[in-house]
């Protein structure tokens, strides 16, 4: 039996779940998900609470370890553990008694939206990447800065907590660094560059955190946690004495996937990001990446919300009975518009409605959807990189929806390869905890690197439909946008006024009584 295993443990914002890693073979042995319950406090609004974030991680690791043992498989032979997680989500907590300070604010909460606006309007000719070229980032709802500072400004515990330097602030993948290796008896508090690089206080040239961003968001840099590189033993997890390292939830599937030396900036919508550091004194590596809101949240939403489905299966197979959307387009926007056009003003639609249409077509639609905005982000890259994508490598739960793997292919107009195991962000964190130097049971020479397996899905459709569909849809795009505003009024609510119709219905209604009045004769002078 091989004696090297690799426990990684993953945070997607909804659930969580830990893989064991045979890591001469790349084999998944075992493996445990459990989801988390969000909360939506308000509209637009997402939360979920750090404790049962951190039970949950317990019990992953548990119920993992558990089935090792009826397989025989002896859990000493874990040799580390590497983190991955959803980058933006934001913690802060106090070190004195662990506690968190209030609710992690998950990555698309849209809270922030008047701060990035008034942020916005003070740059010069109102620039939204005014921070781009140190943090390869738009600014934008999405990044931890805005939600740090939202909560120092508006939670009183945090604000006392931050004054008497005892808050810690973090990505998931910090708290749970922190809390595995001691918390508050100890406890590691640092963060990768990956996780670093998506908060618009890390500058991706000096890798590390810039004092002019922490300025300018006014956040005290003391809170910050250290930062590492993506490959390195950050401490020994108390009681079982492994050492964590940790990777964003993207930058691990790019390890997975086996995937430029220095930061290219985008002009086409797309984030400059760091994409790895495999060790303390190896180079950063950097991708450009394209992130998108809701893909497959949009699965969610439809069971969860509309009740269309019961089961993400049922969708493959509704949507294949009717192979066709028949005109319906599904912009959904619940956050706004991310990659390529960072509009938070958006907001979801469904158009193309006919009395002919029904939930069939609305499923099939969600699916394109999820298609159509992968080929926004590719021609965004086609045209940053100047060099046109020959085929495209996809990974995570979505893969096993096969028509889904075949509507990209015909949209993208090039083929879809899908790997046999298409939890590569797993494998791409066990890969970095297995070579950490003082672990090194994972060798990343490309040719000690076992070959994957996969299946590709060739496009089936002309290109003049698939074009004829994408200008539909680029169309609903348009029709999405510039739907909300959020200028606060005095007392911090949102006006009714910034509603346009609403602000002109209610001045047309208010014209409209003072006329009826007058012609009444009630105009408020004495009667002649």
């Amino acid at each position: 039996m091989l004696k090297h295993y690799l426990l990684k443990g993953t945070y997607y914002g909804g659930y969580i779940g830990s893989l064991v890693f045979n890591s001469k073979t790349a084999e998944l042995l075992s493996h445990h998900q459990v989801e988390i319950k969000q909360s939506f406090p308000k509209e637009g609004w997402v939360e979920e609470d750090p404790k049962e974030i951190l039970q949950s991680v317990y019990e992953c690791m548990d119920r993992t370890c558990e089935k090792l043992t009826q397989l025989n498989i002896d859990i000493s032979n874990i040799k580390a553990i590497g983190v991955t997680n959803q980058r933006e989500t934001t913690i802060v907590w106090d070190k004195e008694t662990g506690e968190p300070l209030y609710n992690a604010i998950v990555w698309l909460d849209l809270r922030t939206q008047s701060t990035v606006e008034r942020l916005i309007s003070k740059t010069p000719g109102r620039n939204k990447n005014h921070l781009k070229h140190k943090t390869g980032l738009p600014i934008s709802t999405y990044f931890s800065a805005v939600k740090l500072k939202w909560l120092m400004d508006n939670v009183e515990e945090v604000h006392r907590a931050v004054v008497s330097k005892r808050a810690m602030f973090g990505t998931v993948d910090s708290w749970i660094i922190w809390c595995l290796t001691g918390g508050r008896s100890g406890g590691v508090h640092c963060t990768d560059v990956t996780n670093a690089s998506r908060t618009m206080l890390f500058n991706i040239h000096t890798l590390d955190w810039d004092p002019e961003l922490c300025k300018y968001f006014d956040i005290p840099m003391e809170i910050l946690p250290k930062v590492r590189s993506s490959s390195e033993i950050y401490g020994l997890m108390v009681s079982a004495h492994r050492p964590p390292t940790c990777l964003g939830d993207q930058s691990a599937a790019l390890v997975g996937q086996i995937g430029s030396g220095c930061p290219v900036m985008s002009d086409h919508g797309l984030l400059t990001t760091v994409a790895y550091k495999l060790g303390r004194d190896k180079p950063a590596c950097y991708a450009l990446e394209g992130s998108v809101a809701i893909a497959g949240a949009v699965v969610r939403w439809l069971q969860d919300n509309l009740g269309i489905i019961q089961t993400s299966e049922e969708l493959e197979k509704m949507a294949a009975s009717v192979g066709t959307s028949y005109g319906c387009y599904f912009v959904p926007a619940f956050s706004g518009l991310y990659a390529p056009y960072w509009e938070p003003s958006a907001r979801g639609i469904i158009c193309g409605l006919t009395q002919f249409t029904n939930r069939k077509h609305v499923a099939f639609a969600a699916l394109e959807a999820v298609c159509f905005q992968t080929r926004e982000i590719l021609d965004a890259m086609n045209q940053d990189s100047g060099i046109p994508l020959s085929q495209l490598q996809v990974d995570g739960g979505m893969t096993s929806n096969r028509l889904l793997m075949q509507l990209q292919a015909d949209i993208l107009c090039i083929p879809v390869v899908k790997p046999s195991m298409p939890e590569t962000t797993a494998l791409g964190a066990a890969m970095a905890a297995g070579s950490a130097e003082g672990v090194s049971v994972w060798s990343l020479r490309p040719e000690d690197l076992s070959e994957v397996t996969s299946e590709k899905f060739e496009p089936q459709i002309n290109p003049e439909e698939s074009e004829f569909r994408y200008a539909r849809w680029k169309k609903a795009v348009e029709k999405s946008k510039n739907w909300e505003t959020t200028e606060p009024v005095a007392n911090g609510e949102t006006s009714i006024f910034c509603s346009v119709p609403l602000g002109f219905y209610i001045i047309g209604s208010m014209l409209m009584l003072v006329g009826a009045k007058y012609i009444a004769g009630d105009n408020g002078l004495p009667p002649k």
